[in-house]
């Protein structure tokens, strides 16, 4: 069953020399219990596509619609969005751990805060279910970040997400800055939580990593979502060139020297009207110069002028 619909989402924030539209016309579905992986280069929109679906754009408004639970979460006041929504329904894991926790107070301390902002008295029970769903001792809540490993500090993040109990998770990053061993035991906490029901949308770098968890994945280029589909779809039959690109850059075990892509992506300044591609990609066609399309695919959709005959 579906519970969350984007269509047409676009993400605006204010400069001084105009506006920058980090999200552009974003669409896509998400069923109970499924993962959503969003991936692509740097400063192409996945953190702002998960800050405005739990409506925390600093500087910035959304516009479009999202249906969560059939309810219009945009559109609803900022006041109900806060009560019945942020933290109970959606949470999000934010990027960097040391950002995110507030060095003068205690681990409980900061589980506590949040509870008071939402009026949530039977603290203690809450508190330690939320520690050991992610695997660390009550101790720990006595503790000051400074006195925490990198990987204590994402977990206590990640269990400050799951406090509430939210039917759905946006993990930003979550194994950024950690070792390998550290990133596998976080990669593998989120396995468990989907395992139990949990629905998320993890945002990485890491097409890997998306690979083993991921039911659903959506590559971002220039703020548009240029392919979304199944997570098999995407890994055995991709179709837009920049995700050939993207999975072509993977190293592997063969020795195959990885490909990169050559150029830098478009100003979200001043976006073309046309394929946002169309100046790195080798395969581009005199109608990539007109507005990029959306062709629909057996599990998505594709931003490409070479699948028109398809369609």
């Amino acid at each position: 069953m579906t519970f969350l619909k984007v269509t047409g989402l676009t993400s605006r924030y204010s400069s001084s020399k105009g506006p920058v539209y980090a999200v552009d016309d974003v669409d896509f579905e998400l069923d109970d219990g499924e993962s959503l992986g969003i991936a692509g280069e740097s400063a192409c929109g996945k953190s702002t596509l998960g800050l405005s679906l739990i409506r925390m754009l600093s500087g910035g408004t959304a516009k479009g619609e999202v249906l969560f639970d059939d309810v219009s979460i945009l559109d609803i006041a900022e006041s109900k969005f806060d009560d019945e929504f942020r933290w109970k329904k959606i949470s999000m894991i934010f990027q960097g751990a040391m950002n995110s926790l507030d060095p003068v107070f205690t681990i409980n301390e900061q589980f506590l805060e949040i509870l008071k902002q939402h009026h949530f008295d039977d603290s203690d029970k809450i508190i330690l279910d939320a520690i050991n769903s992610v695997n660390l001792d009550k101790n720990i809540l006595k503790k000051y970040p400074h006195e925490l490993s990198g990987g204590m500090k994402q977990r206590v993040i990640i269990a400050m997400a799951l406090l509430l109990q939210p039917k759905f998770v946006i993990a930003d990053e979550p194994t950024t800055a950690l070792d390998v061993l550290i990133q596998s035991q976080i990669i593998n906490l989120l396995k468990s939580l989907k395992k139990n029901g949990m629905s998320f949308m993890l945002i990485t770098h890491d097409l890997a990593v998306l690979s083993e968890i991921s039911d659903k994945i959506g590559i971002m280029y220039g703020g548009q979502m240029v392919e979304f589909g199944s997570a098999e779809q995407i890994y055995k039959n991709p179709k837009h060139p920049y995700t050939r690109g993207l999975l072509e850059s993977i190293p592997t075990l063969k020795g195959n020297a990885p490909k990169y892509i050559k150029g830098v992506p478009p100003s979200l300044l001043d976006a073309p009207t046309q394929c946002r591609f169309i100046e790195r990609c080798p395969l581009a066609i005199e109608k990539c110069k007109q507005l990029p399309p959306k062709f629909e695919t057996d599990t998505g959709y594709v931003r490409c002028w070479l699948y028109e005959d398809e369609n």
